[in-house]
C-alpha cells in the first residue's frame, strides 16, 4: 500500500477537489497514515476541452501531456483525470508516459452494466456528447441512451459553466431542470458525465444520479488496497 496516485486537475478546480474529497471519504483509514498519497497538478490553464473538440479553441493536449509528465516525474505510479471530456485525449496522453491512466467513462459504463440498468440519460458537455465517450460503450452493452434535445443541452452547458464560475445556485437550477426533462423520457438514472454536475446534483434532489467521480474514486481505493 505504498503506491502514489497522480491527479491531473484544474479541469475544473472544484471538480479536482471533489475527486480528492471522495477518495479520502471512501478510504477505510484509521489515521492520517492510512490515506492514499496523492500528487495533484491543479492546472486550470489547460485550454477548454469542449471548445477544442468542437474546433473553436486551442488544443489542450500539449498542456495535458505536460501535466501527465510532471506527475510521472514527481513520483506518481498511476494517474486519474478529474474531467470527463478530457478523456477524449486519453490515448495520446497515455502514449507520452509510462505509468497507466485510469479511464473514467469505461469504469462508469462497467458499473452501469453490472447494476442491470437498461435506459440511461446522459448529461455532459457538448464535447463529451460529440465524441461518444459514453454512448458507444453503453450501446455495446445493450443500454439505451437518452440525450438532451438542443434547448435542454444549452441549459446543461450554461449550468456547467455556472458551476465552473462558482455560481452553484444557478448551476443547480439549470441542471436540475435538464435532469427532470431527460428523466421524463424514460431514463432509469442519469450519468452526471461532467465533473461539475455532481457538485450540485445528487439523489437528494429526487433523481438517481450516477456520479463517475465516485465510481473512479472507489476504483482508486480498491486498486490502492489491492496493491
Amino acid at each position: 500500500m505504498t503506491k502514489t496516485l497522480g491527479i491531473m486537475g484544474g479541469m475544473g478546480p472544484l471538480a479536482t477537489v471533489d475527486l480528492m474529497t471522495k477518495i479520502i471519504r471512501l478510504t477505510p483509514a484509521q489515521n492520517d497514515q492510512d490515506h492514499i498519497h496523492m500528487i495533484v497538478d491543479n492546472f486550470p490553464q489547460i485550454p477548454d476541452r469542449t471548445s477544442a473538440i468542437l474546433g473553436k479553441g486551442t488544443n489542450p493536449l500539449p498542456l495535458m501531456i505536460e501535466s501527465a509528465k510532471r506527475l510521472e516525474t514527481a513520483g506518481a505510479d498511476w494517474i486519474a483525470i478529474a474531467c470527463n471530456t478530457a478523456h477524449f485525449y486519453l490515448d495520446d496522453i497515455q502514449a507520452s508516459i509510462k505509468i497507466p491512466l485510469m479511464n473514467m467513462p469505461k469504469e462508469t459504463v462497467r458499473f452501469i452494466d453490472n447494476a442491470g440498468l437498461k435506459t440511461i440519460a446522459l448529461l455532459a458537455t457538448d464535447g463529451t456528447l460529440s465524441t461518444n465517450l459514453y454512448q458507444v460503450s453503453l450501446h455495446e452493452r445493450g443500454i439505451a441512451v437518452v440525450e438532451p434535445d438542443k434547448m435542454t443541452q444549452e441549459s446543461v452547458m450554461e449550468g456547467i459553466y455556472a458551476v465552473k464560475s462558482g455560481n452553484l445556485e444557478k448551476g443547480k437550477k439549470l441542471l436540475l431542470q435538464a435532469s427532470k426533462t431527460v428523466m421524463n423520457q424514460g431514463a432509469e438514472a442519469i450519468i452526471a458525465a461532467c465533473t461539475e454536475i455532481p457538485l450540485v446534483l445528487s439523489e437528494v434532489d429526487g433523481i438517481k444520479v450516477i456520479d463517475p467521480t465516485v465510481i473512479v474514486a472507489k476504483k482508486i481505493v480498491d486498486m490502492y488496497y489491492e496493491s
